[in-house]
Parts: structure tokens; C-alpha cells; sequence
């Protein structure tokens, strides 16, 4: 994992992880390399044989293998490009951001950073 600065509102921390893209339409599970990732949204592999407009809603699970704890968020398709999409977070569960939560606080070095970011969560 690598810490990434830019000018974002939210810290993104590369993160390589096997995560799904699940379709709620079609309930199809779409395998896709997780490539970064920030409290608000994250950057993945695209799929093959899944071609989704910006808007299209999906869940993303991110599979955290050392500890057998899946996140999962539910996600809308912010940008997409040849090889990459770009996925903002709708929702979360309580598990999955406590999980997110402490992967953040882990990779920033940052505690107040890491509170500003929670806090604009909320606004």
C-alpha cells in the first residue's frame, strides 16, 4: 500500500486487492483488481465482458484476505475509461466502514487527517 497526494478532498491509498463488481439488476458478479481507494470511492480494473455507463449502480465487495472480512459498498460508476473505472461510494455498511476506517488510519499517519476526511463525510 502506498499513500497517494493529490488535491482531492479525500486521501486515496493504493491498495491491489481481488474485489467483485455485483450488477443489482442482473445479480451478476463481475471479478475485478482493486487498484486504489479513499472514503468516499475507489479505482478498479474494468471488467472484460462488463461495459457500465457512468450512473450505473453496483455493489463493490473488496475481499480482505488476511482477515477473511469482506467490505462492501454500494457504488455508482463516477468515470470509466478503457481499462479502469472510477466508483463513488452511496452507501456503506457499519462493519465495512470501521474496516475502511482502519485501513485509512493504518496507511495516512495522519489522525487529523484522517478526522477531516470523517468529518466531510457527514456534510
Amino acid at each position: 500500500m502506498a499513500f497517494i497526494t493529490e488535491t482531492r478532498k479525500f486521501s486515496r491509498l493504493l491498495f491491489t486487492t481481488e474485489s467483485n463488481l455485483v450488477d443489482p439488476t442482473t445479480k451478476t458478479r463481475h471479478p475485478a483488481r482493486l487498484l486504489d481507494l479513499s472514503l468516499k470511492g475507489a479505482l478498479v480494473e474494468r471488467p472484460k465482458f462488463w461495459n457500465p455507463e457512468p450512473g450505473h449502480h453496483c455493489h463493490l465487495e473488496i475481499n480482505l484476505a488476511q482477515s477473511n472480512v469482506v467490505l462492501t459498498m454500494e457504488s455508482e460508476v463516477a468515470h470509466v475509461n478503457p481499462s479502469q473505472l472510477g466508483l463513488r461510494f452511496l452507501a456503506i455498511d457499519l462493519d465495512s466502514i470501521t474496516h475502511l476506517r482502519r485501513l485509512m488510519e493504518l496507511n495516512l499517519g495522519d489522525p487529523s487527517l484522517l478526522e477531516r476526511e470523517l468529518f466531510s463525510l457527514g456534510e
